[in-house]
């Protein structure tokens, strides 16, 4: 091994270099590249990098002749460990862990969660590549599927024990909860009472699916969560996640705020009958005709900005009605609308697909005159053009101001991004599990690994630094060393550092490791 002068557009670069031959030729192969010449020359970093190379190897840079691949480990994981610490994880996990259990039921949990976050794959392919994290136990497979069902027999604990370390961790008080609901399916048709057929909002119209009811924070943080089997109509989740915030979490006031589709005159009610608040969308063309009245009449709004104005109007005692109009939102309304009324004229043109369309999309501007005939209703879009750049949020909250009303509703974006996060980021699915037990434990790993996540987000939000989380998942998973062996002896280097890595580092309170370490100093 030796470093080696390479030379590029009128500059030098500093590599290491090994030699090997090949069909009796001597080849190079570029181990790590230090960076530019003219940047390292008179370093003192690259002078204290040199010497302590050759103290670990024992001899000067030279080439030797039995040096082996180098592989590639990962030390980012680290940053995670020290949020897994900070919520007591180890301690949480292992006052649920089996009397009888000999072996590593918290190190496995942890493996499955780091997996989630850098890397997800099948818990077998997780298995062969554990050892691509340097320093991290090795853990058998068999161990991951039982840590699965030791995790889905004791959900409700630990959902528990994170939300009060949550609390006590920061302080929070939980007085708005977001929550709404989503689908998972699989790859399969088979139905066992648990995965059914359903409304998928995937649009997976021929899987069976499980349905996911998440509760969020303000900031959010994952509060609990619920899976019902696929075929259950999400209006009626929300009264166990209401039992959930009582009973549970022992929440005794909180706002939920929910999309409309949740929002049932019974659900209303049952947040009422709590002593919870809400804030929820309203279907403003449903309500009766002397309140649409009222959100038409142009007297008694007030601005909010050069965009948006408001009005409120009472509904009964204990609920009112904030109406905003938007010129954005009209302008928005306007182009969805002509082009709903261009899919209608298609479907015009090809009346034997009228009736394969349910009354939506632009089904939903076409009247039936017989059996055969079709034309656009015109009543249908003059009704629907009036309440162009309107929407309505109603509430059970007079303290809320309607900015305060309005701002609160459009965090709901927070746990739509979080499904997506779940989905996409985390790789909930595809779900390689197919018993019930499994599949629920896998879904508690998948929160713990979330809520990890979004404690990285938030530190880093903190420390005045905004990163993605694919920028955040790519940074950490380059947080790698450089394994080296020669004779026998194993040296580490490390990798250069993305601009990420050094924010997250600084965010979580981190320092990077040495450059170069022994295989005794890694241990």
């Amino acid at each position: 091994m030796f470093i080696k002068i390479t030379g590029s557009k009128n500059r030098q670069y500093v590599q290491i270099v090994r030699s090997y031959r090949e069909a009796g030729k001597v080849k190079h192969e570029v181990l790590f590249n230090m960076g530019r010449l003219d940047v390292l020359r008179g370093s003192a970093g690259m002078k204290r990098f040199v010497r302590r190379l050759n103290e670990i190897l024992n001899a000067d840079m030279v080439e030797v002749e039995k040096l082996k691949d180098a592989e590639i480990l990962n030390w980012g994981w680290r940053i995670y460990k020290k949020l897994w610490d900070r919520y007591g994880l180890s301690e949480i996990l292992g006052r649920i862990k089996p009397e009888k259990a000999s072996y590593d039921f918290v190190g496995s949990c942890f493996l499955m969660s780091i997996e989630h976050l850098l890397s997800p794959k099948s818990k077998h392919s997780m298995y062969f590549h554990q050892a691509r994290y340097m320093g991290l136990c090795e853990v058998h497979l068999n161990h991951l599927y039982r840590s699965l069902d030791v995790l889905s027999e004791n959900k409700e604990t630990i959902e528990i024990e994170l939300f009060n370390r949550s609390r006590d961790l920061f302080n929070s008080k939980v007085d708005v909860v977001f929550y709404d609901c989503t689908t998972f399916y699989f790859e399969t048709e088979r139905r066992d009472g648990f995965r059914e057929f359903g409304y998928s909002k995937e649009g997976k119209i021929n899987h069976v699916q499980v349905v996911f009811g998440l509760l969020i924070d303000m900031e959010g943080r994952p509060v609990g969560y619920e899976i019902f089997p696929g075929n259950t109509f999400e209006g009626k989740t929300l009264e166990v996640m209401l039992d959930k915030l009582s009973k549970k979490f022992g929440i005794r006031k909180v706002v939920i705020v929910a999309d409309k589709a949740l929002m049932s005159k019974i659900n209303i009610e049952a947040i009422k009958n709590r002593g919870y608040g809400y804030i929820i969308a309203s279907r403003i063309k449903s309500l009766p005709e002397k309140i649409k009245r009222e959100i038409l009449n142009e007297q008694g709004y007030i601005e909010i900005n050069d965009d948006i104005r408001y009005k409120e109007i009472k509904q009964s005692e204990d609920s009112r009605l904030i109406v905003f109009h938007s010129k954005q939102r009209q302008a928005k309304d306007r182009a969805e609308r002509q082009r709903l009324i261009q899919k209608a004229e298609e479907l015009l043109s090809k009346p034997s697909l009228i009736t394969a369309f349910i009354k939506r999309g632009g089904r939903k501007y076409i009247k039936t005159l017989n059996t055969v005939e079709y034309q656009i209703d015109q009543e249908a879009i003059k009704q629907d053009e009036v309440f162009d750049g309107y929407f309505g949020i109603q509430t059970s909250e007079e303290g809320f101001t309607a900015t305060e009303v309005l701002n609160s509703y459009h965090e709901l974006w927070r746990i739509e991004e979080s499904f997506r996060c779940m989905k996409s980021n985390l790789e909930v699915r595809p779900i390689f599990h197919w018993t019930e037990r499994r599949i629920r434990g896998h879904f508690v790993m998948c929160f713990i690994a979330f809520l990890l996540e979004r404690a990285l987000e938030i530190e880093i939000k903190k420390a005045g630094e905004s990163i993605s989380q694919e920028k955040i998942r790519e940074a950490i998973n380059r947080m790698n060393y450089v394994e080296i062996e020669v004779d026998g002896r194993k040296v580490y280097i490390k990798t250069k550092l993305t601009s990420e890595g050094r924010k997250i580092l600084k965010a979580v309170g981190m320092k990077a490791p040495s450059n170069i370490v022994s295989e005794e100093e890694q241990a």
